[in-house]
């Protein structure tokens, strides 16, 4: 277990409307207001599509992280995730998690990792800033070789 305590600044709503890219959104809006690292407690919105990690196969190593994707579309969305700052790539990481449901299958859902989506109608972000110091953000992402080169999350300097 690790943790940290953290200094929230700034909380903002971000409404990215019908047709926006909502990586693209995100991480513009975040760019623009100096938003290094952060959290979404929560946010609600349609996607007219998203990619999601996932497999319509059988896995062959369940212990290990999924790389594959899965394409869905027409769908309500409500997730939530957190903004850390590559520093390796030195660009900001979010990690957004999802839960969907299919509209046009019965609100069939699907939960998993957000790769990609495209918002229809709307979709509503509260974004809370998280302070760190002046060189360094609250949260950092960088991949962990040992664990598939999987991004986690660490605090300020390291994990």
């Amino acid at each position: 277990m690790r943790s940290t305590l953290i200094n929230t600044g700034r909380t903002f709503m971000l409404a990215l409307d019908h047709g926006e890219d909502f990586f693209t959104g995100l991480t513009a809006f975040c760019s623009e207001q100096g938003i290094r690292a952060g959290f979404i407690p929560s946010f609600v919105g349609g996607f007219s599509t998203a990619r999601l990690v996932g497999s319509c196969t059988p896995l062959a190593n369940p212990e290990a992280p999924l790389w594959e994707e899965i394409t869905v579309e027409t769908l309500e969305a409500l997730g939530g995730g957190t903004l850390a700052w590559d520093t390796e790539e030195e660009h900001l990481a979010p990690h957004i998690h999802v839960a969907a449901g299919l509209k046009g299958d019965s609100a069939h859902g699907r939960v998993s990792h957000l790769l990609d989506a495209t918002v229809q109608f709307i979709c509503e972000i509260p974004i809370i800033e998280v302070l760190g110091s002046e060189n360094r953000p609250g949260l950092t992402r960088r991949r962990a070789a040992e664990l598939y080169d999987v991004p986690l999350l660490g605090f300020g300097t390291g994990l």
